[in-house]
């Protein structure tokens, strides 16, 4: 069985940076680390089957607490035997607790040291998310690997504000530790303290305390600037302790995977590749491509010459535009399909590059020809 205590093998760290190989050890697989997980919010990877995230080496999804409570329901889902058999996935799953959502939804909930109160965004009926509530859902969804229910409070909010929300996830974590029983599940504590760093190791130190087997930076990437949020990472991974893994919540973009690894960041789930895809705009080895402008009309290249996947080996950037002018399905799912393969072989291939000490050529490599601006 999986414990905290054996959950986690750090294989290798870079000699010129904190950037790290690991393994980490779930129910459903062992995930080499660092991973990017593609987001599968409501069960599912937006346009895509579970066939084709496997076939693009995806090693663990991630699913939304919050979401799934509304639609279908829990019940559902625990009926049909947990979440990996509902959706026919059979690799590691790692459930958000619906704490971005106390920040997304601002104007539809409540926030009280008990939970928070929430108006469905889908109906509008009332429902009342505690920490042992998120956690008992966690449970019958069956993830391999559950968080805390945390308050994610917005970036320019006050430093009593988040000195507050840093207490209240404290807290929470406290609380859902007590409460999780599933020993085949693994819960992670998170650190919230927004901009300021006397809150950021105030809510590490809390949640070290704890001792989960994992711990997440969360309350990033919230409407603060790059700069900001690199100084935060930068400052609080190092911190972490090296035998747990390490995970960035919400981030990020292939240039942030780059300074988040090399922080020491082990873990990153992200929507860019899906919701990006399904906007025609690609993510290459050379930047981002726009399939929907004028000059691809007559573009019988690929997307990415260098790319193996599917799209690029037999799909050209006219036939996409094509796609995406018609309003095709296929479009989205052909351009999604190979933004999460660019993903998640981008950071397989920074981990070979650390297991070789290898990641600052990479690094420099990837970055003369990369431009984050959109073409």
């Amino acid at each position: 069985m999986i414990t905290k205590s054996n959950c986690f093998d750090l294989i290798h760290q870079d000699i010129k940076s904190e950037a790290r190989a690991g393994v980490l050890h779930t129910t459903h697989g062992e995930i080499e680390t660092p991973v990017f997980m593609p987001v599968g919010t409501q069960a599912t990877v937006k346009t895509l089957s579970p066939r084709e995230l496997l076939e693009v080496g995806t090693q663990i999804i991630l699913a939304n607490t919050y979401h799934l409570y509304i639609r279908p329901g829990i019940h559902t889902i625990r009926e049909a035997g947990g979440l990996h058999p509902f959706m026919g996935w059979t690799k590691p799953i790692l459930t958000d607790s619906g704490g971005y959502q106390v920040f997304s939804l601002a104007r539809l909930r409540k926030i009280t040291d008990e939970g928070v109160l929430f108006h469905s965004h889908f109906d509008g009926r009332e429902i009342n998310l505690t920490p042992e509530e998120v956690v008992g859902a966690q449970e019958a969804l069956g993830s391999d690997i559950a968080m805390v229910f945390d308050e994610c409070p917005p970036h320019d909010a006050s430093k009593a504000q988040i000195t507050e929300a840093v207490r209240r996830t404290s807290e929470w974590a406290s609380r859902s530790k007590k409460v999780h029983t599933k020993k085949d599940q693994l819960l992670f504590g998170i650190i919230q303290g927004g901009r300021f760093m006397d809150l950021r190791r105030e809510s590490l130190e809390r949640t070290l305390a704890l001792d989960f087997p994992g711990l997440a930076i969360g309350g990033v990437s919230v409407g603060e600037s790059r700069t900001q949020m690199e100084e935060i990472v930068r400052t609080v991974a190092p911190l972490m302790p090296s035998n747990r893994p390490r995970y960035l919540m919400g981030v990020g973009t292939p240039v942030d995977l780059f300074w988040a690894i090399e922080a020491g960041i082990d873990m990153f789930d992200c929507v860019n590749p899906t919701r990006y895809g399904r906007n025609g705009c690609a993510f290459t080895s050379f930047g981002k491509v726009v399939v929907r402008n004028a000059e691809y009309a007559k573009d019988q290249t690929p997307l990415d010459p260098s790319c193996a996947c599917e799209t690029c080996q037999n799909y050209s950037r006219s036939y996409l535009r094509h796609l995406f002018n018609c309003e095709e399905i296929l479009g989205y799912r052909l351009v999604t399909l190979h933004n999460v393969y660019f993903f998640v072989e981008l950071v397989k291939k920074i981990r070979t590059a650390v297991l070789s000490n290898q990641f600052g050529q990479l690094k420099k490599q990837f970055f003369a020809s990369y431009d984050d601006q959109v073409r």
